[in-house]
């Protein structure tokens, strides 16, 4: 469930931590003292779509925190660990920012992360229904996502989409390869020729730098072949040669060393400069072994880089580009083999449309138990909602061809009366009929909702009286099981709470700021003597509001 929420520099809102309570909230107040905002900040917590609106006037930045428990055994756990976050303390945190031009970062358990990631976290945790919910319901996309969550199928109907989208990608590719057969044959011919020719050259960027380190050796073989003869005349050769030069060195060194060992570092040092010497001897003379003059060598050399040299600036690359050069040629022209294998193609579409009609069916599977299950509540819900004798039906219309949403077609059906043919719920005539069949479509499906926390905005918008009160108990018995928070303006409705805050709107040195009080017994009597009777509370209002919240499901 919510824990806590951590609010700053949002809207109106200042600064807010609140606490959060398990049961059934109501939060209530003036109109337009933000207590939407506060729901609309969860919102952004929970991956809504953020702009620089939302930034208190003024500020730098809106910052929100909320805090939820981490639901036990649920796919959200293996989520987290799949994607490198930790949740050892058996919490989900999420912290979203919001930046004056608009751009906004993202946090979960402190990792960073995407407004779609807190998006997917957040359909695990709350499902928040807003004011204008019930108009929402009338598409058809939101039907049969409505549904889709019902039935447990949501992360299906998702996967039932994206199979499709790769069983029509595929389609498209084959007519497309069937269009343009000429092209592309055309095309792999011209690629065919290129890496012909590349790889007839035979050539690798190793081979690039071995090449012209030879071609240099041979070109200048004269030259080192006379300069290695020089190097071991000054060294072991000529009359003063280096080597004869460092051993008179040392016998001399010897001698006197002899008379006084002080001399001991310098013939240390003398004697390992003869040894080098006899080194550098013995390693030239190896060297100028491997030198000789060989023109055939260095022609072939010199071709060799000349031809290589030729292809690269055929193509205006360097010669060391060349073999990637190859390997994206040869990955162009596999694409264009699957691009032009018509047989291939049909291969792949077939199995597409397999996989997507096979994840469609254990779709339909799930629906069909669940429209009937949900028309029966829903209809029962219809009874004490003043629309007695009211029918609601969810039809699963089969679609011949399928589609993205699966094999069949999603419609909400609604009679408001005794008598009444069903009719789609888009064409119900009153907006009060709407306002509570779609009031009783949220709260049965939230009632087998996999999520923990669910949230109200307002959803009791045009209702009154004997309605209000059915609402209010059968959020009610929602909060028995979950944690629910409703937004309200009706005190029947905030009398069957566990818990009632009230959001009040404060202006201070021109500022305008919302605060949250949380109401204990005496508090609540006069907010619901305040919301039954507005500016002007009486005894009599005040003995109506205390009865009220003593009823049957209420929070004292």
């Amino acid at each position: 469930m919510l824990k806590r929420l951590i609010i700053r520099d949002f809207v109106i809102v200042d600064q807010l931590e609140l606490d959060f309570s398990a049961g059934f909230g109501a939060l209530t107040g003036e109109t337009g003292a933000g207590k939407s905002i506060l729901l609309d900040a969860l919102g952004l917590a929970l991956g809504d779509r953020a702009d620089a609106s939302t930034v208190r006037t003024g500020c730098e930045r809106a910052d929100i925190i909320a805090e939820f428990d981490l639901p036990e055994n649920g796919p959200l756990g293996e989520w987290l660990a799949e994607a490198g976050i930790e949740a050892d303390s058996g919490v989900v945190m999420l912290r979203r920012v919001v930046d004056a031009g608009g751009r906004s970062r993202c946090w979960i358990n402190g990792v960073p992360g995407t407004a779609t990631q807190l998006r997917t976290v957040g359909e695990w945790l709350a499902d928040i229904h807003g004011q204008h919910a019930h108009h929402a319901l009338l598409r058809a996309d939101a039907q049969r996502a409505l549904l889709d969550a019902y039935c447990g199928g949501r992360e299906l109907a998702r996967e039932v989409a994206a199979l499709h989208r790769e069983w029509r990608r595929l389609a498209e590719l084959k007519a497309r390869a069937a269009q343009d057969a000429g092209a592309v044959s055309r095309q792999r011919e011209l690629l065919e020729w290129q890496i012909g020719e590349l790889e007839s050259l035979a050539f690798d960027a190793a081979e690039w730098g071995e090449l012209e380190a030879e071609q240099r050796r041979l070109a200048h073989a004269a030259s080192l072949i006379e300069g290695a003869e020089e190097i071991l005349g000054g060294l072991t050769e000529n009359e003063l040669s280096v080597t004869d030069m460092l051993a008179r060195v040392l016998l001399r060194v010897d001698a006197m060393n002899e008379i006084d060992s002080g001399l001991g570092e310098v013939r240390e040092l003398v004697s390992s400069a003869a040894i080098q010497a006899d080194e550098a001897v013995h390693a030239v003379r190896r060297y100028a072994e491997h030198l000789e003059l060989d023109p055939v060598r260095l022609d072939e050399v010199e071709r060799r880089i000349e031809a290589i040299t030729d292809v690269a600036r055929k193509y205006r690359v360097t010669p060391e580009e060349l073999p990637e050069m190859l390997e994206r040629w040869c990955a162009e022209r596999e694409a264009l083999q699957a691009r032009s294998d018509i047989g291939w193609l049909t291969e792949q579409e077939i199995a597409a449309e397999a996989a997507w009609r096979e994840a469609a069916q254990r779709l339909s599977a799930l629906r069909a138990p669940a429209a009937q299950t949900l028309s029966d509540e829903i209809t029962e819900a219809m009874q004490s909602l003043a629309m007695a004798g009211g029918r609601f039906e969810v039809v699963l219309a089969p679609r011949e061809q399928g589609g993205a949403g699966g094999l069949e077609d999603v419609e909400f059906r609604v009679a408001a009366t005794h008598g009444q043919s069903l009719r789609p719920l888009a064409k119900v005539a009153s907006g009060g009929e709407l306002s509570r069949i779609g009031l009783a479509i949220q709260v049965m499906a939230s009632r087998d909702a996999n999520v923990a926390t669910l949230i109200f905005d307002e959803v009791d918008v045009g209702i009154g009286g004997g309605v209000a009160e059915r609402v209010g108990q059968m959020l009610a018995r929602l909060g028995k099981g979950r944690q629910v928070l409703c937004v309200t303006h009706l005190a029947q409705v905030a009398a069957r709470a566990d818990w009632q805050w009230n959001i009040a709107k404060h202006e201070h040195g021109g500022e305008v700021s919302s605060t949250v009080i949380v109401l204990d017994e005496k508090a609540r009597v006069e907010e619901l003597a305040r919301m039954l009777g507005g500016l002007d509370i009486t005894e009599t209002t005040r003995r109506h509001a205390a009865e009220m919240l003593t009823g049957e499901g209420g929070g004292y």
